[in-house]
């Protein structure tokens, strides 16, 4: 006995047998598409963000530990620390060409710009960013003022650099910050040159 499809490639079958043998011959159904990997939340993206972007070289301060300075990640992102205050520094004139230099801490810098200490990026309330809206903190990278409306960011904070980075980047950036532990710690306010104002 023939098969269906074999009877259906005869000669003399109708046009709906045609039919019904091309049905015999379609393809078998495509593979399902592979699953899109899953996408990381906004802070874990932020996290990963603030890793490759250097914010602990700054915003963390140093220690002595078994390889030499390196960040004390029990202060993580907290600024150049409130205590032991540190004597002024000469501040060299623009035109010499060791113009700048930095704290044991790597959180404060001086220049002709003065003396800058990195800020507490932690959530603390009083002390840190508890108080900065996405919103604030997005505007203070784009125009490298505090705030976004205060004081300029002084050297070396690279936000010109960052100031490029894209507004879902900077809402991770920021996503993350608000998960970190919160470290009270008055950094420093920005010390002018000397003979210029604020």
């Amino acid at each position: 006995m023939r098969g269906l499809c074999e009877v259906l490639r005869l000669p003399h079958i109708t046009a709906a047998g045609t039919l019904l043998a091309a049905a015999c011959h379609t393809a078998p159904p495509p593979e399902p598409a592979a699953a899109a990997p899953p996408q990381p939340s906004p802070a874990a993206r932020g996290e990963y963000l603030v890793k490759i972007l250097a914010c602990n070289d700054c915003h963390t301060p140093y220690k002595v530990g078994p390889n030499g300075p390196e960040p004390d990640m029990t202060r993580m992102l907290s600024g150049h620390p409130e205590s032991p205050v540190l004597p002024a520094p000469r501040i060299p004139p623009a035109d010499d060409p060791w113009n700048w230099g930095g704290a044991g801490t790597n959180t404060a810098f001086f220049g002709p710009w003065g003396v800058s200490y990195a800020s507490n990026l932690t959530p603390e309330e009083l002390t840190g960013m508890g108080i900065y809206t996405e919103d604030v903190f997005i505007s203070s990278i784009r125009t490298g003022r505090h705030r976004g409306v205060a004081r300029p960011i002084a050297p070396p904070m690279p936000w010109p650099s960052y100031s490029q980075m894209t507004d879902d980047d900077l809402k991770a950036v920021y996503a993350y910050l608000r998960t970190i532990p919160p470290v009270r710690n008055q950094v420093p306010d920005y010390d002018p040159p000397p003979g210029a104002s604020q």
